[in-house]
């Protein structure tokens, strides 16, 4: 054998996805991409992503499962987790107790909470406070166009939902920042020092009501959304109202061959699970879909994912079916579906480019992540990579592995830990990603194709 012979037989020789990719396959990429942008331009909190899940899934025949429901092979069921998570199951034809396979993101995303006595007045300039949510530069969040999106409780009962800054003829909201020209001593400080939590605050107007008394610009403001949406100041108390990027989705580079948007991490995952999960028919085994709410803060509460909610839902499931939770636990597999960091080359000290995710390689395996000694890691054991391995290569689904940079550099986590825990055999996987948690995020096209058809895959293994 020569040595030619040995080295195609015995080395690894990854190749970019579209070295190999048929007109077909691009056309089908391109087609998926931009169902996938229309669904983050529409969703950009847990909430949005929640109900427009719940629209479109009830489209496709899906129904709420209720305790006691006789299920059958076919069923298509979801539950509405207190509009901020959602899970889907299409009953398989195997035994429930055979285990089912479980695809699970999240589709919350870092951003900026408004405080409950947020709005104020300070020179003039009407504010709201914020806290941010999961981890940002803060640096990053000034000078952005931003939008106001949530729901409002009124003191009536009555709940309104609020979007602010995304139609074209709305205002956008926005944090300022120091000029240049004053910034000797900003210039000094770090970058975590540059630009601090309480510096946060988004500028809401700076036009008095005629008249005289205190407060003017602020009661302004305050009566414009009383005008719009009847609210009052006291209601900011029970509301859930977010700041973020305003702006769609967009292909970027002159190839269009990424996609720049708001929260990639990790709608990009929940919705290659969400179309997959709509286009099976009878698998055979159970299909299960979380998007969990609450990742990005330790996934906490009632709607994060180590809240009791999924294993109430699948307990219906196995009661409906005559099985046993337990059971089907044990035996079950999930793809805890999260990205992963793209190496860039900008900043390539941070990583181990040897074991690094690259953009258009396809969906990246992780089979750890956790922090420095695996802090945190859910770390997959080797019966665990082979089954996805094997599950992609049959489905020829082009994948790679991926670990999150250098071991002291950080580290990062999932929703696979708590999986595990439940006695499910876990693995991580998902898209890579560039500028992670900043206000936009890239993406590659082939990258999030590949995982649409990984999600697929594990679906209907």
């Amino acid at each position: 054998m020569t040595n030619e012979e040995l080295r195609n037989s015995l080395l690894r020789a990854p190749k970019n996805g579209y070295a190999e990719m048929t007109d077909e396959q691009r056309k089908a990429m391109n087609d998926y991409c931009k169902r996938y942008a229309a669904f983050m331009d529409a969703c950009k909190t847990e909430r949005e992503a929640t109900a427009w899940t719940v629209e479109a899934a009830e489209r496709n025949g899906f129904k709420a499962l209720v305790p006691g429901m006789q299920l059958q092979p076919g069923d298509r069921v979801y539950r509405n987790n207190r509009d901020k998570s959602i899970m889907l199951a299409v009953i398989g034809s195997a035994p429930i107790n055979d285990g089912a396979n479980i695809c699970a993101a999240h589709t919350d995303s870092p951003r900026m909470d408004l405080k409950p006595n947020p709005m104020y007045e300070d020179s003039e300039i009407a504010y709201f406070k914020t806290h941010y949510y999961g981890g940002i530069k803060k640096y990053q969040w000034p000078t952005v166009a931003l939008a106001i999106h949530g729901v409002v409780c009124k003191a009536d009962g009555t709940k309104v939902t609020v979007t602010i800054g995304e139609d074209d003829n709305d205002p956008v909201l926005v944090v300022s920042d120091l000029l240049i020209h004053l910034s000797a001593d900003q210039m000094k400080k770090t970058l975590a020092e540059g630009i601090v939590a309480e510096q946060l605050n988004v500028i809401l107007g700076t036009e008095p009501l005629q008249g005289e008394g205190s407060d003017l610009v602020k009661l302004h403001v305050m009566k414009l959304l009383n005008e719009k949406y009847g609210i009052v100041e006291d209601d900011f108390c029970s509301a859930e109202l977010t700041i973020v990027p305003a702006g769609k989705c967009r292909e970027v580079g002159l190839d269009r061959s990424l996609l720049g948007a708001y929260g990639h991490d990790d709608r990009v995952c929940a919705y290659a699970q969400i179309e997959s999960m709509f286009s099976l028919g009878t698998p055979k085994h159970t299909a299960v879909c979380i998007l969990a709410d609450k990742e990005e803060i330790g996934s906490v509460g009632v709607s994060g994912m180590k809240s009791q909610a999924f294993d109430t839902f699948m307990q219906d499931i196995c009661d409906s079916l005559g099985g046993s939770l337990n059971r089907c636990f044990e035996n079950s597999f999930c793809l805890s579906a999260d990205v992963t960091n793209a190496f860039d080359p900008n900043f390539a000290e941070t990583c181990d480019k040897r074991n690094n995710s690259l953009l258009n390689y396809g969906i990246a395996i992780a089979k750890y992540t956790g922090a420095r000694g695996k802090s945190g890691a859910s770390d997959a054991s080797a019966e665990a990579m082979f089954h996805v391995r094997k599950v992609f290569g049959d489905a020829n689904v082009q994948w790679q592995t991926a670990t999150m940079g250098k071991v002291d550099q950080g580290g990062g986590g999932t929703v696979a830990a708590y999986m595990a825990n439940r006695n499910i055999v876990t693995v991580d996987a998902g898209v890579p990603v560039l500028c992670m948690h900043a206000p936009m995020e890239l993406v590659s096209k082939f990258d999030c194709y590949t995982t649409l058809l990984a999600c697929k895959a594990i679906y209907e293994a």
